[in-house]
């Protein structure tokens, strides 16, 4: 078989097993546009237990493409808190933004409109326009890269895009009629037996009849990917200031990483403790005394931040900064996972 006809074999093999093994997930209790554009973007590099809560919580708020398109931005921000990658909701809102103007308020059908909105990309057009409206379009992410390169004992490099692209349109030459179900066929088995981070389970596997790779015994030293890129180092000193049962945040630029969220008031590099009472001095805080030192570390996609923490009681509450109780910073504050690991190890009940 060439690469071809294993890939028009596979709707055959897998619309039976994914009909008796899929998982039952939110999301897929209907072909509702939103909903599963929603769950797609949440899904970008996050796991699928830890989508559930956040899903059904945004719904809630946010029942409507319209209530989306509405959303004030710190409302928004809690929503998602916690979920990373901040640029994904801002998006998402942009992209609601463009459906009330441009569309009419209706979710565009058409892949060249649903691949315009903002945030959208090949992978998620593909997997809304397949799974809501039946196109024959393919959506290629890492699950399904690996799946097919076992599946064609292919070692060109998965995270190689002029690869993705090759089985984009391999997989689009052999799209049955019933696109949706075979999409998230494709995503259910790139997921679960042929997942990331575990040995295949290829005995179980209803692929295995056309499998290159297991037939070849090759299947665990696949796929094949790029050499990573080194990430950048950066420390800093975080401040977790109180003062009169309020503790102080402020805005992050409105642009660039983390863009307009709220942190804890920060300087470059990892002090000692007398450097870092007087780089709270400069700051604008008149610090008291220290409460607690804490190291931590957050990893960005290409950024590693090396992050010291110090509690410490102010004086007054200077100006400058936005001071708030807990339960204020709960209820309002969108607090990035970098700096919410210090809130964290705070006792404030």
């Amino acid at each position: 078989m060439d690469n071809l006809d294993i890939c028009k074999a596979l709707p055959g093999l897998l619309a039976p097993w994914y009909r008796r093994n899929k998982r039952e997930l939110p999301w897929r209790q209907d072909r509702e546009p939103y909903h599963v554009w929603l769950s797609e973007i949440m899904l970008q590099q996050t796991r699928v237990e830890a989508v559930k809560g956040y899903y059904a919580r945004f719904l809630e708020a946010l029942p409507t493409v319209e209530a989306l398109a509405c959303c004030p931005d710190e409302q928004l921000y809690k929503l998602w808190e916690g979920l990373g990658y901040y640029s994904r909701v801002r998006n998402l809102k942009k992209a609601a933004q463009a459906i009330q103007t441009e569309h009419g308020g209706v979710f565009p059908g058409e892949y060249s409109q649903v691949r315009s909105l903002p945030g959208v990309g090949d992978y998620t057009a593909g997997a809304i326009c397949s799974i809501c409206f039946g196109l024959p379009t393919p959506a290629v992410d890492g699950n399904v890269m690996r799946l097919l390169s076992r599946l064609l004992a292919d070692s060109a490099p998965i995270d190689d895009p002029k690869q993705k692209k090759r089985i984009h349109d391999l997989l689009a030459s052999a799209y049955p009629e019933n696109a949706g179900e075979f999409t998230q066929a494709l995503m259910e088995l790139g997921a679960t037996l042929c997942g990331p981070n575990r040995k295949p389970d290829c005995e179980s596997c209803p692929c295995k009849s056309v499998c290159r790779a297991y037939a070849q015994g090759i299947q665990e030293n696949l796929p094949v990917k790029l050499p990573k890129r080194s990430r950048r180092e950066e420390e800093k000193t975080v401040f977790i200031a109180v003062c009169n049962g309020k503790y102080a945040l402020q805005k992050r630029p409105a642009k660039g990483l983390l863009a307009g969220l709220w942190q804890f008031p920060n300087v470059p590099g990892k002090l000692e403790a007398p450097q870092a009472m007087l780089a709270a001095e400069e700051l604008g805080f008149m610090p008291q005394n220290i409460l607690r030192q804490l190291d931590k570390e957050h990893i960005f996609t290409h950024i590693r931040w090396v992050m010291r923490g110090i509690y410490l009681e102010a004086k007054a509450q200077s100006a400058g900064f936005v001071w708030l109780t807990p339960q204020e910073i709960e209820a309002q504050a969108a607090l990035p996972t970098a700096f919410r690991q210090f809130w964290e190890e705070i006792d404030y009940v």
